[in-house]
């Protein structure tokens, strides 16, 4: 089968098109013929090796030293169920399927990848296409794990930072479900989309201070890492949450420091995944009260010029690669 194969750290060019065995499932594992994926700030991070100095040694042991262990990247996949192991139950062949592949293992960068049948996989909606929902299982789940780990309640005020991006955008909806006041912060081009989605304000970084308007938030959603921190400290209420869904070496030790010294919250974990999660959200995309916002769709022979658009940083939702035309 064809994949997509990292063959080094590097820029963009270093994915290459290869012949890779097609995987079997096990057992308990279904096979998906893939039809499209996903390219997320995580994925161009692990191709160009991008973590802080000191955490380099240890990355390297967990990742891979010259190149990534797993070679075919991707962590999202929407697609048909070609077979199934002797022990499935829950799926059949034909199935159209969506998911991500566990944990640290990728592998949604190719024509085809197994899945355990009890891991984070479920039934597409009728009517929903494969693009729609590629990019819930990882980015979706995300922001509705954090949200949930700030314990979000109705009528609290929420300030997402980073609105328009891929965690970003299902933050919004998320927090407008639950019924939160939701405030997005984002850039000029992405005011309209974010009010689309739910926004009872936006604010445009470029133009205007969010810590200066005179407003504080029960919680403060930095979706990717480059919110200032004091500036966000600053805007919380005593008891407020600051979440750092994409937290830097320096936030993180000014985050465990602000712990220790006041009543305001610092979450920075990495966001776990559960199979509830996703039929959670499955429900809410079948209702239409969450919708995935996707910025641009790539023929999978152009994997490598997808990099290229998310190494800029400014997608807005985002960016599927059809793998089936």
């Amino acid at each position: 089968m064809k994949a997509i194969v990292c063959t080094k750290y590097g820029p963009p060019e270093v994915l290459q098109f290869q012949e890779v065995a097609k995987p079997s499932p096990r057992d308990h594992e279904v096979l998906v013929k893939v039809h499209a994926t996903t390219v997320t700030a995580g994925d161009v991070r692990i191709r160009g090796f991008v973590v802080h100095l000191l955490f380099w040694i240890p990355s390297r042991f967990m990742l891979g030293w010259r190149k990534p262990k797993r070679s075919v990247l991707g962590v999202e996949f929407a697609g048909e169920v070609e077979s199934v192991g002797k022990e499935v139950t829950r799926f059949q062949p034909d199935d159209r399927v969506y998911g991500s592949s566990p944990w640290m293992s990728f592998g949604c960068y190719a024509e085809y990848l197994t899945v355990p049948e009890d891991g984070i996989i479920t039934k597409i909606p009728a009517g929903k296409t494969y693009q729609e929902v590629a990019s819930i299982p990882f980015m979706g789940i995300g922001a509705l794990y954090f949200l949930r780990k700030a314990n979000l309640q109705k009528g609290q005020k929420i300030l997402i930072y980073g609105a328009s991006g891929a965690v970003g955008t299902y933050a919004v909806q998320l927090a407008k479900y639950s019924g939160a006041e939701v405030t997005g912060v984002c850039s000029t081009a992405n005011l309209e989309m974010v009010k689309s989605i739910g926004a009872d304000r936006v604010i445009d970084y470029t133009q205007e201070d969010f810590s200066k308007i005179g407003e504080t938030y029960d919680i403060v959603f930095d979706t990717v890492g480059k919110s200032p921190f004091t500036k966000c400290i600053r805007s919380l209420k005593k008891d407020g949450v600051y979440i750092l869904a994409d937290q830097r070496f320096m936030q993180t030790i000014q985050g465990i420091w602000t712990s220790l010294t006041s009543r305001k919250k610092i979450i920075t974990q990495t966001a776990v995944a559960k199979e509830d999660d996703l039929e959670f959200l499955n429900e809410l995309l079948e209702s239409g009260a969450v919708r995935p916002v996707i910025d641009r769709v790539y023929p999978f022979d152009e994997m490598v010029e997808a990099h290229r658009y998310v190494d800029k940083g400014h997608k807005k939702g985002n960016v599927i690669i059809n793998v089936v035309s």
